[in-house]
């Protein structure tokens, strides 16, 4: 793969195996490295010496700023369409299911499927930086793959808010207030340094009774194999809108000038 095309690197020692991912364009992700992600996570997860997983992003940018507008419009049919969406939802179900707590770390802001991967991790940590924002309805779409992670979160009202203001930026402190960061830090220093605290901490503990508290964390979801397929098929069938293809092309010729 071409460092051009992002890549997704898993590093594992003590116990701590870290995820980073990347591309180019602001962390916009294409469906290959949804999918690397996913691999990761499960592979991981499969290791015995793994205990503890830390999921994050490279680049100065977006810590994930959603799906790829390069991908999205060149999707021509529907099951194309839910090829493509299902990639959010491996990556959720990945992190649901692996027996390990996953970490994120949050170094930069969050759009459209990076807030569902901010939601998905069991802890985020955050930059002061790291801004959240739901922009899928602004482009003729909607946050529905990733939409039961955010609920599960901050609350059926304030993801039905987050959802209908899909221009409004959320800050670091409002995403902290409202439960998807557990901690937001001022420089980076200090946010690595309570990530490898915590990571360290964690791999020194029982791996089944993390496991256990794990399975009891996410009780109730037990069902996202299917319902988050059902929502990618709802976003497949949308995106073939000619809302959605006039949208994206406005919003990239508006990123051109910039």
């Amino acid at each position: 793969m071409r460092m051009s095309d992002g890549y997704v690197n898993t590093h594992s020692e003590g116990g701590i195996s870290t995820i980073t991912f990347h591309h180019p364009k602001s962390n916009s992700l294409p469906g290959h490295i949804l999918r690397g992600i996913a691999e990761a996570i499960t592979s991981a997860g499969r290791d015995g010496d793994t205990r503890v997983i830390i999921l994050r992003s490279d680049g100065e940018k977006a810590f994930c700023a959603g799906a790829s507008f390069d991908e999205l419009v060149a999707i021509d049919d529907a099951e194309r369409g839910l090829e493509f969406f299902s990639g959010f939802a491996h990556v959720i179900n990945a992190i649901r299911t692996v027996p390990v707590f996953v970490i994120g770390r949050i170094h930069s802001h969050c759009v459209g499927g990076g807030v569902g991967l901010a939601c998905a991790v069991d802890i985020a940590y955050a930059h002061s930086s790291a801004s959240a924002r739901l922009s899928e309805l602004a482009v003729g779409i909607g946050p529905f793959v990733v939409g039961p992670a955010v609920e599960r979160k901050v609350g059926t009202g304030h993801f039905g808010l987050l959802s209908a203001t899909p221009a409004t930026r959320r800050s670091s402190t409002w995403c902290e207030q409202h439960g998807i960061y557990a901690e937001v830090f001022d420089t980076m220093e200090a946010l690595d340094a309570r990530i490898d605290s915590h990571a360290r901490e964690l791999a020194a503990y029982s791996p089944e009774a993390m496991s256990d508290i794990k399975r009891v964390m996410w009780k109730g979801t037990e069902d996202w194999d299917a319902l988050l397929i059902e929502r990618a098929r709802i976003s497949g069938r949308l995106v073939l809108s000619d809302f959605t293809r006039n949208a994206i092309a406005k919003f990239k010729a508006e990123a051109a000038k910039r």
